[in-house]
């Protein structure tokens, strides 16, 4: 063999280990879709009559979404627009701001949207481990139909335990992820060919003139099919928001050589099982294979389930992190699970939060069909802010304007995939009486809290900081007319970079004493994921004792007071002796102003939010019995 052959049989070893991991990771939520697609295609609701003609067409709508939608939208277009690596909503929405060089009204609706789209992750974190888990459940009643009466409680029970382990981290049950989810597709990729044999015909769904028949044949009952052909795209927005974990090339490798032909197989073999048994059409799922393979099925199934839902409920975390950093949500209580990957983090909060939703949709609505009604606003609502948002940034990246003719195929490409995004969301629009409310109130929810977190901070500040004094003029007097200095460093937390914190005048007001050696730290986060190490710390000595350190850091990094202090000692040879260290912080106590700078609701919110903050010392891990706390009260 030759060095060359050599070299690239090495390099493609590691891209086929992430594109099986990703496998285990990226398409556990788009997986579990074929579990209840087709059925809820042809739900009685809809009053689609069960034909030749209307299965093959809903088979080519399906195969024509898939590919539109998911293969050249998400995969291979959308991908492109990366914030240094990273995807999602929250990176596309920083890119989106930024691209557009902060001119004021474009860069208010790109934020806007951002957080919209944000807020109605939330809503697809609390439905799809309700509706994945209840739809694998279910099979129990095809297996037998005296069960059906268990099908809540197991449900639950699934449910609670997925949760209640979250905190033990997804590093070892991670390992496990991979080989369950590639024998999930194995098994819908076999089971679709066992029935494609028995009716071949369906292959002929590949042509689209299929479904272009079948939209021209019933405009009206095609558009509301069009909200249940959505089902089968849900987890496309996982597939962006994951390439900062796996990469660009991982994930298409994953989706077109392994999921996307285990998809189609399983749905054309799904539609083959109904065209041969037309009453299959309640569950044809767990109808696709022998009476003897129901057991294993219903297993797999639920274990995909298990693992579709902890991708979406790592996501909540990831994207809750990603909203703190940006500054859009009070600081929580955070745990790493493991000490080599810092992306794997627990939020107690926001699981139990979680978890006490699901549990609500589940005993709510029953059963999955009726949750595929409130499942499908959310999904089509962030395609469509994720397409108007494509346009900012991949329209303005420089290979395409140095183009002509790639910036108007890209232009039209984007405009394509808006129409299509606005037709399933019309559709499912249809449903918000039906359930699509429920996702819609979440967003509406958690975008009024984000706002309102947003607003306050951003008041809290301006308050705060209204009046204060100039940090230099202030430096220069300390220096010409000292007060009692005392041994050791203090470190004053400050969110300005220019002014006096309130902490140093109280504590020269109250102790008159100041320490020998002075540090004002600002921590700042910027709209990329990541910052370079080299371009962590601002330093300015504004006296022989006074000093300004700015320490930035992306949305996706962990800020540590410990290791800024490292840091500064090996770049800036300021030494730290932390048993000689005090850190002063500000603690805001809000009260009502006679001027209000926002509404009553959102003031009392915001001062419960503020409340309930995450500490500071928790949050940047600065040593709790080294801090000192200076109270104020702000008028808001």
């Amino acid at each position: 063999m030759s060095q060359t052959t050599q070299d690239q049989d090495q390099s493609k070893k590691p891209l086929y280990g992430l594109a099986l991991a990703a496998i285990g990771v990226v398409y556990g939520d788009i997986g579990t879709s074929p579990l209840y697609t087709i059925k809820e295609c042809f739900n009685p609701i809809h009053g689609l009559p069960l034909t030749h003609d209307n299965i093959i067409g809903v088979l080519s709508l399906v195969f024509w979404s898939l590919l539109m939608v998911v293969s050249l939208k998400y995969v291979y277009c959308i991908m492109r627009a990366d914030n240094r690596g990273e995807g999602g909503i929250l990176a596309l929405m920083a890119l989106a701001t930024r691209t557009q060089h902060r001119q004021r009204g474009q860069f208010s609706i790109y934020i806007l949207l951002g957080i919209f789209g944000a807020s109605l992750f939330y809503g697809d974190g609390m439905i799809t481990p309700a509706i994945s888990v209840l739809s694998a459940v279910e099979g129990l009643k095809v297996i037998a139909p005296t069960l059906e009466h268990w099908v809540i409680p197991i449900t639950i029970t699934v449910l609670v335990v997925l949760f209640a382990m979250q905190s033990h981290g997804t590093a070892t049950i991670g390992k496990l992820f991979a080989p369950i989810m590639v024998s999930w597709f194995v098994m819908l990729a076999v089971l679709g060919i066992y029935n494609i044999a028995r009716s071949p015909e369906v292959l002929g769904a590949v042509s689209p003139h299929y479904a272009v028949q079948f939209l021209l044949a019933h405009p009206w009952l095609s558009f509301i099919t069009l909200g249940a052909v959505v089902l089968a795209l849900t987890g496309a927005e996982a597939i962006y928001a994951d390439m900062g974990h796996f990469g660009l090339k991982p994930i298409r490798l994953g989706w077109f050589g392994f999921v996307w032909p285990a998809l189609v197989l399983n749905y054309f073999g799904q539609g083959a099982l109904v065209l041969t048994n037309p009453a299959a059409v309640s569950n044809p799922f767990y109808m696709m294979g022998p009476s003897w393979f129901l057991i294993p099925q219903l297993i797999l199934a639920t274990a995909a389930a298990v693992i579709a839902s902890q991708a979406v409920i790592s996501g909540a975390y990831s994207i809750t992190w990603q909203a703190i950093q940006l500054g859009y949500c009070p600081r929580m209580a955070i745990r790493h699970t493991s000490e080599k990957e810092r992306g794997q983090i627990y939020i107690p909060g926001i699981n139990w939060a979680l978890l006490a939703a699901v549990i609500v949709l589940v005993v709510g609505f029953q059963k999955s069909e009726r949750l595929a009604s409130a499942y499908g606003i959310a999904v089509t609502m962030t395609m469509v802010i994720t397409s108007i948002m494509a346009f900012a940034v991949l329209g303005r990246r420089e290979s395409i304007l140095r183009s002509p003719a790639k910036r108007y195929a890209l232009f039209a490409l984007l405009a394509l995939f808006m129409m299509i995004d606005l037709a399933f969301f019309s559709a499912n629009a249809m449903k918000f009486l039906d359930g699509g409310w429920v996702p819609v109130v979440i967003a509406s929810f958690t975008f009024f809290l984000m706002t309102t977190w947003k607003r306050g901070r951003r008041a809290l500040f301006h308050r705060l900081h209204d009046g204060e004094l100039p940090l230099a003029m202030f430096v220069e007097s300390i220096e010409a007319n000292p007060p009692h200095r005392v041994d050791g460093t203090a470190v004053f937390m400050t969110g300005s970079t220019d002014t006096v914190p309130h902490a140093l005048l109280h504590n020269l007001k109250h102790n008159k004493v100041l320490h020998e050696q002075v540090v004002f730290l600002t921590i700042q986060s910027t709209d990329e994921p990541y910052v370079a190490m080299k371009e962590r710390l601002q330093v300015e000595q504004l006296s022989p004792s006074f000093w300004k350190v700015v320490a930035t850091y992306g949305f996706k990094e962990e800020p540590s007071v410990p290791d800024i202090l490292a840091l500064l000692a090996e770049t800036h040879q300021i030494d730290f002796e932390l048993m000689t260290t005090s850190f002063f912080l500000s603690r805001e106590t809000i009260v009502d102003a006679k001027e209000p700078v926002f509404s009553w609701l959102r003031r009392r919110l915001f001062a419960l939010m503020q409340r309930n903050a995450a500490r500071p010392t928790d949050f940047f891990k600065i040593p709790p019995n080294r801090v000192v706390e200076m109270g104020t009260q702000i008028e808001m």
